[in-house]
């Protein structure tokens, strides 16, 4: 997953049950809380956008918020610990990678919408489409990203900032 899909999850799992469903239709080791909700409603999403990837992608999603139930109720503060130090450590990772590889911030300053459900979706694409899902569809999203990156470096250019590669701290 993009980094931190999830250990915002796990967080979830923190929440109280939500609504109390009837016993039959109680799933052991995934009450109604927030993570629970969120995994569905992230699974929902992206089988609305992509049928086969998110129908892929959605027992994950489930399996995860399922462990990250068990984690958090056997090892409580621990392992939102250990989650805390992942999230800001991953975040650190992905500010710090865009900077110098890309030469610009993650989506999320860009678009939360992006950050947060399209980007996550985007790193299981890529994971399928290195198993060989639909090369039609990789192509068609690597030349988007290749005219969206041209489209930024021309902007960065015509505002007169560095071209990609120029060091961060200033130095030429």
């Amino acid at each position: 997953m993009a980094l931190n899909l999830e250990k915002q999850l796990l967080f979830g799992t923190n929440s109280p049950t939500l609504v109390q469903l009837p016993r039959w239709l109680t799933i052991s080791g995934l009450p109604p809380n927030v993570g629970m909700i969120a995994s569905v409603l992230y699974s929902l999403i992206y089988m609305l956008m992509e049928p086969v990837a998110g129908g892929l992608l959605a027992p994950f999603l489930i399996a995860w918020t399922a462990y990250a139930n068990h984690l958090t109720s056997t090892y409580g503060a621990t392992a939102n610990y250990w989650a805390t130090g992942l999230h800001i450590a991953s975040w650190l990772a992905q500010f710090i990678g865009h900077g110098m590889f890309e030469g610009r911030a993650p989506a999320l300053l860009d678009n939360l919408v992006q950050a947060f459900i399209l980007a996550p979706f985007f790193v299981w694409f890529e994971i399928l489409f290195s198993l060989g899902y639909r090369p039609e569809l990789k192509s068609r999203m690597d030349q988007a990203v290749k005219q969206e990156v041209l489209r930024y470096r021309n902007s960065k250019a015509v505002n007169g900032a560095k071209p990609k590669g120029a060091s961060l701290d200033g130095a030429p």
